[in-house]
């Protein structure tokens, strides 16, 4: 037995395989197999209730985090990067995007789900040069995720943060604008905030039958408005073409014309 697979072993102990999971449910769109039967189920009966959009939208959602990640270590020369929420490891994961452009980035990925944990160590394969962590904690804990990430990342230099799929889970009275503002006061001049979460603006019947299939697997989802989401960009500038659907957030190719994708993003510089 490998070390990953004792891992995921003992890890299975504490997994709820009763209830689907967000990150599981996402793992199975992907076409992963770090999910359980319960999540499949869960997958497939919003995918039927959306012709296929859910797993569109993760594949989407994917790419648009390599763009975006690419894009900051490219152009601002960004060389740290706080990715909360990660999520199952699913390649090429943020660290090998950025490192591919910048050898010496340092990488901090957060995310409490004993799942994610189990596979922590295909998260910290990056290059010699730079660093690559993995922190448990929890989302709705800013200022312990920014203590910990503070070990790794100097935050008197710019840091990308990455929101990915993170805040349609966490709804505005649970403290979703407090979570972003405490994350980004935290940083310096120069860094970035790139975020993507859910809406119902194109799909509005499809995206309430879904929240109600998540939401009877006892999982909560929020979806928000072009002009809500962009409240959690109050103060920063965004960079072109502003926010949008994610698939047209600077492909680099055009963007299928198969229907919507009902997940905005964008990305932002702190002035």
């Amino acid at each position: 037995m490998t070390e990953t697979e004792a891992d995921i072993q003992d890890t299975d102990r504490v997994i709820d395989t009763t209830r689907p999971h967000p990150a599981r449910v996402y793992d199975w769109y992907l076409g992963g197999k770090d999910n359980y039967p319960v999540d499949e189920e869960l997958g497939r009966r919003i995918a039927a209730i959306d012709g296929g959009s859910a797993p569109k939208a993760a594949r989407a959602n994917r790419a648009f985090m390599r763009r975006a990640t690419r894009a900051l270590a490219a152009g601002p020369g960004i060389r740290q990067f706080l990715d909360i929420g990660t999520g199952i490891p699913t390649e090429p994961n943020l660290h090998q995007i950025a490192q591919s452009v910048v050898p010496d980035a340092r990488v901090v990925y957060v995310d409490n789900d004993p799942i994610v944990l189990a596979h922590a160590s295909a998260l910290l394969r990056g290059t010699p040069q730079g660093v690559t962590e993995y922190v448990q904690a929890d989302a709705r804990d800013p200022r312990t995720i920014l203590e910990q990430a503070a070990r790794l990342l100097d935050f008197g230099r710019p840091v990308a943060l990455s929101l990915i799929a993170l805040l349609h889970f966490v709804a505005d009275e649970d403290g979703a604008h407090d979570l972003v503002r405490t994350l980004v006061e935290a940083l310096a001049p120069g860094s970035a905030l790139v975020l993507s979460t859910m809406t119902a603006d194109f799909e509005p019947d499809n995206v309430r039958k879904g929240i109600a299939a998540y939401a009877a697997g006892g999982v909560t989802l929020v979806a928000r408005s072009h002009a809500e989401v962009g409240a959690f960009f109050d103060g920063l500038g965004l960079l072109e073409p502003g926010i949008v659907p994610v698939s047209r957030w600077r492909p680099e190719e055009p963007p299928a014309r198969d229907g919507p994708v009902s997940l905005y993003g964008g990305v932002a510089l702190k002035p």
